[in-house]
């Protein structure tokens, strides 16, 4: 399952930079697909939507920072552990119960965000 950020959040930003995904982003900024990973042309959104991987999509949250669940993979094919929850001081970055994904689907969504050449 993807992971989430709580309401508990404190918007220290300190989950960002630790994300290898480039999933995480501050309240109220937009997001892509495309950045942060090597995806060109159009992705099938989890909403099952296909956008253009550059289209700037809404925020998630405009209140604190927030993961993309189409480009969360939990650190999978990268670390043991998600890195966000890792360095999150307050403990607010969770499992998302909404979004239950197996540890193979994690790795082939990584897999296609990160593809080797």
């Amino acid at each position: 399952m993807a992971i989430k950020i709580t309401d508990a959040c404190i918007n220290c930003g300190a989950c960002e930079p630790e994300c290898p995904n480039t999933a995480i982003y501050e309240g109220g900024m937009p997001w892509n697909m495309s950045e942060g990973t090597t995806l060109k042309g159009d992705a099938k959104l989890m909403s099952g939507e296909t956008v253009d991987v550059n289209k700037s999509l809404d925020a998630i949250s405009n209140e604190f920072y927030y993961i993309s669940p189409d480009k969360c993979t939990e650190c999978k094919g990268f670390h043991d552990e998600p890195q966000c929850a890792a360095v999150c001081p307050v403990d607010c970055c969770l499992p998302n119960e909404d979004i239950q994904e197996t540890e193979e689907e994690l790795l082939l969504k990584q897999s296609k965000l990160h593809p080797k050449v």
